[in-house]
């Protein structure tokens, strides 16, 4: 994928809405939640890891400078952040430098619409996946279950990194480093590297608190707010309207800063039926980046109500996010029914490689290109995969 088309998805939303600082709970909201000032003793912790063994903070007793990171699967912050944290191991292990990683989340904590940077969720299983995917080179451990570990340290985001002596007392804690992007080269203020070569030379760390930045740690407290979006989710109005081949063209043409997915349906379709609630899935999956849904009944124009009820049974609702964009375009429904006599003019219009059964489905970039195609059922994962593919998994610069 070019890195225009990269920046162009990854502008307008993409910088600003992985998960708002507002969602994140106060110390007070969490109960348990402490606060390791310099000088405080790492907590002790038995976690299980990736590796099918319970690591304790007594396994690395014989490190030199022990760093404690908290990470996540699903953060882009994090994702960004995991090239720096294996060279940072590959360059500080021969030294005697242990960097072991915990993931603080729990699963249940996590809205949908925040797993739209990652493949994966934060639970146990879905770690193992993702750190083979990624080649980590350093341990991987999961507190979600209790998180009493991410408590004890004070986790407050993902990635947040806590240093200690050999004497295992606090010595730095806070961010990898400023950037939010995955090219060193953006990085000016390396202040957990800075005091890592401080330690290791016996000198005082010079700058030994920053403020991390990231994903809010998932905490279990955040289980009902999430159970509340899906509700809300499900109560959206859904909305559905006619529409003929131009309308159709003017819309693959796109001109947004959005990556619009088109799925050609009909509710006597059986594969069509079956493969619905994953494109729903694929949109609430996106819904905080710049991505469309835009879905086009072939029903007869008078069986609209039909339509419209499996829309509504199926919560094909328009994100909130998307409102806006689809205002500026002077659109009401990402939801539409072809009125026009010939399948054929819906093809030119849509896809001309489109061999004609449905469903048929498109991935259309920014400047109107078909970015990827496919006829006939869908496997929802492996859409999503290639929706990630072309978006990425973390931000991008413009």
């Amino acid at each position: 994928m070019s890195a225009v088309l990269l920046g162009s998805l990854s502008i307008g939303w993409a910088a600003n809405t992985a998960e708002p600082a507002a969602r994140a709970p106060s110390a007070s909201a969490v109960e348990g939640l402490q606060t390791l000032r310099l000088g405080d003793a790492a907590p002790e912790f038995s976690l299980p890891g990736i590796d099918g063994r319970t690591h304790t903070l007594a396994d690395y007793q014989d490190a030199r400078v022990l760093v404690i990171a908290f990470i996540s699967n699903h953060c882009p912050d994090s994702q960004a952040a995991e090239g720096r944290l294996k060279k940072f191991v590959s360059e500080f292990r021969p030294r005697g430098v242990t960097l072991v990683a915990i993931n603080p989340n729990n699963p249940e904590g996590l809205r949908y619409e925040e797993l739209g940077y990652s493949k994966y969720n934060d639970g146990p299983d879905d770690m193992k996946l993702h750190a083979q995917e990624q080649g980590f080179n350093f341990t991987y451990l999961y507190d979600g279950e209790t998180q009493a570990t991410a408590k004890a340290y004070g986790c407050l985001a993902t990635p947040h990194l806590f240093i200690f002596d050999a004497a295992r007392k606090l010595r730095y804690q806070g961010y990898l480093d400023e950037s939010r992007f995955a090219d060193p080269a953006t990085v000016k203020k390396p202040a957990a590297r800075n005091a890592v070569e401080a330690l290791l030379a016996g000198q005082p760390v010079t700058v030994a608190e920053t403020k991390p930045h990231g994903c809010s740690t998932k905490w279990l407290e955040k289980k009902s707010a999430v159970a509340a979006e899906i509700a809300n989710w499900k109560e959206k109005p859904v909305a559905v309207e006619l529409i003929d081949a131009a309308g159709v063209a003017a819309l693959r043409k796109n001109g947004t800063k959005k990556l619009r997915l088109f799925n050609v349906w009909s509710t006597r379709c059986a594969p069509c039926v079956v493969e619905f609630p994953e494109l729903v899935k694929t949109q609430r999956r996106f819904a905080m980046r710049p991505f469309e849904l835009i879905t086009i009944s072939l029903d007869a124009p008078d069986d609209l109500s039909r339509a419209k009820a499996f829309l509504e049974r199926n919560h094909a609702a328009l994100p909130d996010r998307l409102k806006t964009s689809l205002e500026a375009e002077g659109r009401r429904s990402n939801n539409y029914l072809f009125n026009g006599a010939s399948q054929d003019d819906l093809v030119a219009a849509l896809d001309p490689e489109w061999p004609g059964p449905m469903p048929h489905s498109v991935l259309v970039a920014p400047d109107g290109k078909i970015l990827w195609r496919h006829n006939g059922k869908v496997d929802g994962e492996e859409l999503r995969a290639k929706v990630l593919e072309i978006m990425g998994r973390y931000y991008m610069p413009e």
